[in-house]
């Protein structure tokens, strides 16, 4: 549990569930995409939707989260997946065709808050502050076990995009390997970093400030904007100006930046067809592995799930197989969208 204000020490926090997590995932090699596949058959009895008809006073049924989290005076909750994908127990991965390993690492769930009506954009930006605290206190922790490679935070958020549960809340993978996208990202940036001696994404902000088309927010320390490459119409990058590489690398003025970057970005989603927006947020940082990474820059990415005509975008042929997006809006346009939306924050601001 982690809060602003000093926590009781008579508070604990109970365990979701009375009985062990019987969870025994394994990874499989993929040689003709140079990757690993987790395989996780347990999960298959969990629940994966919500409840049809939502009731954010009632307990939630979902196994996979607290049947009530614990009362007391704090903010943010973190409790480890009752159907993780990824454990540090997982041992004797089977013999097959391919290359075999035990599914070494973590999933963990974090609960943004107490309040099970809120959201990202309705929580103070102290709040948000916090929680990017916590994102950087679990990286620390889950990154300091020398197995873990990389540690990924992110939310799914409403059901167009897979969430299993109503309350606001996210997940933080810790992977024993650098995954494929972050892998690929780290590969472009050290390239860059050593012919240009500066960071790519870095010399990206800087071009994006210079054309200033597609901001949505800026100010000195933090930026949120439409990349003038988005796959997605309205996805939106989110960054500290001057490079860091991790969470716990933030001063504490980039950290407040960032705070109201996110806040005003998911305020304006809801607030673009007045409705709960749908998105998956990702935090992309360096690796874990014990090395320097000048290269990396820390920075979140959004993707919703929307078309200009605001029905449903779902990958097709072309984007799975392909790995080629085709993005039917161009980013210009959605960014004038974002612009347009007025939102109001705790203390007045200029967006």
């Amino acid at each position: 549990m982690y809060s602003r204000q000093p926590i009781a020490e008579e508070l604990t926090a109970p365990s979701p569930s009375s009985e062990p997590v019987q969870a025994n995932p394994h990874l499989r090699w993929h040689p003709l995409r140079g990757e690993w596949v987790a395989y996780a058959s347990h999960r298959q009895g969990r629940t994966f939707m919500p409840p049809a008809e939502y009731n954010p006073l009632a307990p939630t049924t979902n196994p996979e989260f607290p049947t009530e989290l614990p009362q007391g005076d704090y903010d943010v909750a973190v409790f480890e997946n009752r159907f993780p994908s990824l454990t540090p127990l997982a041992n004797s991965p089977p013999h097959c065709l391919v290359e075999t390993l035990p599914a070494n690492g973590s999933c963990e769930v974090i609960v943004f808050t107490q309040d099970p009506q809120a959201s990202l954009g309705s929580l103070s930006l102290e709040h948000l502050e916090l929680l990017l605290q916590v994102w950087g206190d679990r990286t620390q922790i889950l990154g300091s076990v020398p197995q873990i490679q990389y540690v990924l935070p992110f939310e799914n958020k409403g059901v167009e995009v897979g969430v299993t549960l109503h309350h606001p809340h996210g997940q933080i993978y810790a992977y024993p390997f650098i995954p494929p996208v972050p892998a690929r990202m780290l590969e472009l940036q050290q390239q860059f970093y050593q012919e240009q001696g500066r960071g790519l994404l870095e010399d990206l902000i800087q071009k994006e400030i210079a054309d200033q088309q597609r901001i949505i927010y800026q100010d000195q320390y933090a930026i949120a904007f439409i990349p003038v490459c988005a796959r997605y119409p309205y996805e939106v990058w989110l960054a500290p100006i001057q490079a860091v590489s991790s969470f716990n690398e933030l001063s504490l003025e980039q950290r407040q930046s960032l705070a109201k970057a996110l806040k005003i970005v998911t305020l304006k989603y809801d607030g673009l067809w007045d409705r709960p927006f749908p998105y998956l947020m990702a935090w992309f940082q360096a690796p874990t592995d014990g090395q320097a990474h000048p290269e990396s820059h820390l920075h979140a990415q959004f993707y919703p799930p929307y078309r200009t005509e605001k029905k449903l975008k779902f990958l097709a042929g072309t984007e799975l197989a392909a790995g080629m997006f085709v993005n039917d809006a161009l980013p210009e346009e959605k960014a004038k969208e974002l612009q347009a939306v007025a939102i109001k924050l705790e203390e007045p601001v200029q967006v």
